[in-house]
């Protein structure tokens, strides 16, 4: 099982990412895309990943803006698995 990683640690790995923000359960971070096509684009190559990772990210998509939020849900919280999906995600 995961180790759920503490409010520092996660503040720590956070540093080494672009636009993340912690809510204290989940790590989460919004794109503005120029239009709905080029959003849907952005989230099936996210979902490829999710697959590789086995890692499922909440989605939410509107018009041409996404928004991903990352926990383990098996460790009620941000693990490392959920800071290694992020950076994946940021070479994108």
């Amino acid at each position: 099982m995961l180790k759920k990683l503490s409010e520092k640690e996660v503040q720590i790995r956070l540093a080494d990412l672009d636009d993340w923000t912690y809510d204290g359960e989940a790590i989460e971070r919004h794109w503005e895309f120029l239009d709905f096509s080029e959003a849907m684009d952005f989230i099936n190559m996210v979902a490829v990943i999710a697959q590789e990772q086995n890692h499922h990210p909440q989605i939410v998509n509107l018009y041409n803006q996404v928004s991903l939020r990352l926990w383990t849900h098996t460790a009620n919280g941000v693990t490392g698995k959920d800071i290694d999906m992020a950076m994946i995600i940021d070479k994108l």
